[in-house]
């Protein structure tokens, strides 16, 4: 097995670098669309306490749909899971992330599951607080706290940028709202969801969080839970099916570890008792993941021998 060392990461980083070239910066999101689309940064947190960096790592980029799964664990810790998932499903689907069909034709009454963005809108509505202001408050101060960095913000263009063209998700909020699966005001739970995606973050932000979700919720060489660890497990289990959006069973199969994308280029990757994985590309694929990103990961879990099931089966 391939041991980590710096030389060994940056060597993968660059071997991966021309996939940059397979995908496009999300443009229909026009500030996502100014990114430069050969960044490429990757930062890796081992729950022993080791640390590695390569490439474009200090790149400053928003959460996107990396967002849902924090948003996601702090509805578990406000609601509980039976009346989160009272509203929201949890199965894959093979849908894109911004389906509307599945809720016009399934008899299901409920988005399939928190990683497509009618189930986050949902998820958005769940958190508690006494206004907007407060609940994103509690979101931001959540994820500093996991990430271990106080001074993570809102990217206010980004955010203005995402209510300027938020015309599918406003229309998933109002159909959910006329199904009784969120209510009144949906302009407040759409500026809370638009705002979760819009939260600056590094990868060295995404591979610490990672690696308190691969440690079930505690900083590793501390006692104190950050997060309960059945939240955990369930958030980590949805990363596994349904994280990489309608590519998330070719990617279980190839890759083996619980990872969330962001059409930002972003991808946080969790190694359950390891560490954690974050990788910045901003150009995606058709399916919303970094090209260059999905290949680092598929070479690092073959290399070094990540995969889940590997060895576990006999």
């Amino acid at each position: 097995m391939q041991q980590m060392t710096q030389s060994y990461l940056e060597e993968v980083l660059e071997k991966s670098r021309p996939y940059t070239k397979e995908g496009r910066v999300a443009s229909y999101i026009p500030e996502l669309g100014e990114a430069d689309p050969d960044t490429l940064g990757i930062a890796l947190t081992e729950c022993g306490g080791g640390s590695y960096e390569a490439g474009d790592h200090q790149q400053i980029f928003t959460l996107q749909s990396i967002s849902k799964v924090l948003s996601l664990l702090l509805a578990l810790e406000d609601q509980g899971k039976d009346q989160v998932f009272s509203i929201v499903g949890q199965e894959p689907t093979g849908d894109p992330f911004n389906t509307v069909e599945y809720l016009e034709t399934e008899a299901k009454n409920k988005p399939f599951n928190p990683m497509v963005n009618s189930g986050a809108i949902a998820v958005a509505s769940m958190i508690k607080g006494r206004d907007v202001d407060d609940r994103f408050g509690r979101i931001l101060d959540f994820i500093r706290q996991v990430a271990g960095n106080p001074d993570l913000k809102l990217n206010e263009e980004v955010y203005q940028s995402e209510k300027r063209t938020g015309a599918r998700n406003r229309s998933l909020a109002y159909f959910m709202e006329s199904m009784g699966l969120i209510e009144p005001d949906v302009e407040d739970v759409l500026d809370l969801y638009f705002r979760f995606n819009s939260i600056n973050v590094t990868v060295h932000d995404l591979a610490n969080i990672g690696c308190v979700l691969a440690n079930r919720g505690k900083i590793p060489g501390r006692q104190d839970w950050l997060i309960a660890e059945e939240h955990v497990e369930t958030a980590v289990t949805i990363m596994f099916m349904a994280g990489m959006y309608n590519a998330s069973g070719e990617f279980a199969i190839e890759i083996g570890f619980p990872s969330k994308s962001g059409v930002s280029g972003g991808i946080m990757s969790v190694v359950p008792g390891q560490m954690g994985i974050s990788i910045i590309g901003p150009a995606i694929g058709p399916r919303g993941n970094s090209t260059a990103g999905v290949h680092i990961l598929k070479t690092l879990s073959a290399d070094r021998q990540l995969h889940l099931f590997r060895d576990r089966l006999l």
